[in-house]
């Protein structure tokens, strides 16, 4: 098991940025892929973002690209999300997830580990 803190939500206006970081506390993390789903009320987990074991590959949902960018340091233990351009629909609850495979980690059934989550809120 692998425990994921997320940090980095708040309160931004659209068309601005935030960084959400996840801390994993394991020294194996390089050995997972990681990705980020988020949820915003009254609807289901979804897919953002993922990014294999050394960062080589990477998917992203259409509904992001262009806008988000999913990265890590193997070194830190952390995964990160860069969020440019924040729409209002992009107001949600963000969770952290690591699997086995960056193709598998675009399916909640495929995440092995989660995160709390953070909130992102942003307003128009």
């Amino acid at each position: 098991q692998v425990q994921l803190v997320e940090s980095g939500g708040g309160l931004v206006q659209a068309g601005g940025s935030l960084r959400l970081s996840c801390a994993a506390s394991t020294r194996t993390f390089s050995r997972y892929a990681m990705g980020w789903f988020r949820q915003a009320p009254g609807k289901e987990r979804e897919f953002v973002a993922s990014i294999n074991w050394n960062g080589g590959t990477t998917y992203s949902a259409d509904s992001v690209k262009g806008r988000f960018t999913i990265s890590r340091d193997n070194a830190k233990n952390t995964g990160y999300l860069q969020m440019n351009n924040l729409k209002p629909e992009d107001t949600a609850v963000y969770y952290c997830a690591a699997g086995n495979t960056v193709a598998g980690l675009q399916k909640v059934g495929n995440v092995d580990n989660w995160g709390q989550g953070t909130q992102v809120t942003v307003s128009s």
